[in-house]
């Protein structure tokens, strides 16, 4: 069973991966972000957040906004289509069946995840930032949690190993933010 440890590990041949397969050990690790020395994949959904956070603020001109968590959602899924042959490479590179560095996965299940936060209203900015947290925090919840199947669908060859489970994860945690959004709105 594969597993994702906190700490980038550090028998992974970086080196190698950069001459052998160098676009996709960069585009698999975030653009170098999964090679944060402590907890790389908080840190791929981290940059994944602060993204569509920026281009919902930037792209959306009103509260609420189908478009823009239609958009997220279809981006989640073009780049978790991208990363099974591109984190299958990288990864076959860097010497490991799923290396910590490779953050790809994390990015596609961070943008499923937060695909729901712009398709509610919320009464003050603060409810909204704290439902693009939620979307962070329940992603980061079952992506290291795994339930059901989702650990199993680790040991499916190459990239597809690596991605399914973190697309899994991001649909878990869009319902579990799509139900939290609510209460979060009345709270604040």
């Amino acid at each position: 069973m594969r597993t994702k440890s906190l700490v980038a590990p550090r028998r992974v041949d970086v080196g190698r991966a950069m001459r052998e397969r160098p676009i996709a050990t960069i585009f698999a690790t975030g653009f170098g972000v999964g090679f944060a020395p402590i907890a790389p994949g908080t840190a791929g959904s981290a940059l994944a957040l602060v993204v569509a956070w920026i281009a919902v603020a930037a792209f959306s001109s009103h509260m609420t906004s189908v478009v823009a968590g239609v958009g997220l959602l279809t981006s989640g899924l073009v780049i978790a289509a991208a990363a099974v042959p591109v984190t299958g490479r990288a990864a076959e590179a860097l010497g490991g069946s799923d290396p910590g560095c490779i953050v790809l996965d994390e990015i596609a299940g961070q943008w499923i995840a937060s695909a729901v936060v712009p398709l509610f209203a919320y009464p003050s900015p603060r409810a909204a930032a704290g439902a693009w947290i939620a979307s962070f925090l329940a992603f980061r919840l079952f992506d290291v949690w795994k339930p059901g199947p989702i650990r199993e669908w680790q040991d499916l060859p190459g990239g597809w190993g690596i991605v399914v489970d973190d697309v899994a994860a991001g649909v878990l945690a869009a319902a579990a933010t799509a139900a939290a959004i609510p209460l979060l709105a009345r709270a604040t």
